[in-house]
């Protein structure tokens, strides 16, 4: 029998998305600063987008109080989203578009649940395991849980800026576990990466679970790994472990 007691999630792709895309919601900013949207636009900033996102470095801070390591939060960004608009055409006004742009990303409303994940989180809360979160999120997530009504499920929140520590790395899980007082076997990570969530959670001692909502997946996925289509498929997964 399975002797899985916490079950950990990614965030953002996993138990939530943006409403559109990334690039949909940096251009309907952009458009007040005399940014027209054009297919091929869009376009150009998703790309810009993913480049810039994959070769910044990891979001890891020497700041240790709240407040600096908020304004090393704004700083990365600010560096990736001015990298974008570089790429794809910068517009005056950029400082102003930004601040603008980066609180729209802390708004719930900028952002809608999955249709399985409140039935799902209840489902397994009720079953008796305890529940965290372990993500490459910063600290908008915080008023991210609580305005889409999630928060008061999970026993943890794990976030790589204040973990100092990036998945897949091994270090973020661990201080995850530390939380819940438990062995690595006894916990199960659940998420849409297969980098990130399931080889992370496997090389930490976890079992890794890939959510497959039939996006692109950043690496192939290995024929042993479990994988659900929703999360409502999880206490049927626990009891096959």
């Amino acid at each position: 029998m399975s002797r899985v007691t916490v079950v950990f999630f990614d965030a953002a792709g996993t138990l939530f998305h943006v409403k559109g895309s990334v690039a949909e919601v940096y251009l309907a900013y952009a458009e007040p600063y005399g940014v027209r949207r054009t297919p091929e636009l869009l376009e150009a900033v998703s790309a810009a987008f993913r480049r810039a996102f994959r070769d910044s470095p990891p979001p890891i801070f020497a700041a240790t109080e709240p407040a600096d390591i908020k304004r090393c939060e704004r700083l990365w960004w600010f560096d990736i989203v001015h990298t974008v608009f570089y790429r794809v055409g910068m517009f005056e006004g950029f400082d102003e578009y930004f601040d603008t742009v980066f609180r729209a990303f802390a708004d719930p409303q900028q952002w809608v649940l999955c249709p399985d994940t409140l039935g799902a989180l209840t489902a397994l809360k009720e079953g008796g395991y305890e529940l965290g979160i372990i993500s490459n999120f910063d600290t908008r997530l915080f008023p991210l849980l609580r305005g889409l009504g999630i928060e008061g499920l999970f026993d943890t929140v794990t976030i790589s800026t204040l973990a100092k520590a990036v998945k897949p790395a091994s270090q973020i899980f661990r201080l995850a576990l530390d939380k819940h007082a438990v062995d690595p076997e006894d916990a199960l990570h659940v998420g849409d990466s297969v980098r990130d969530d399931v080889e992370g959670a496997r090389q930490a001692g976890l079992i890794g679970v890939l959510i497959d909502r039939g996006q692109a997946h950043d690496r192939i996925v290995p024929d042993a790994t479990p994988r659900i289509n929703t999360l409502d498929e999880l206490p049927r997964l626990l009891a096959t472990l």
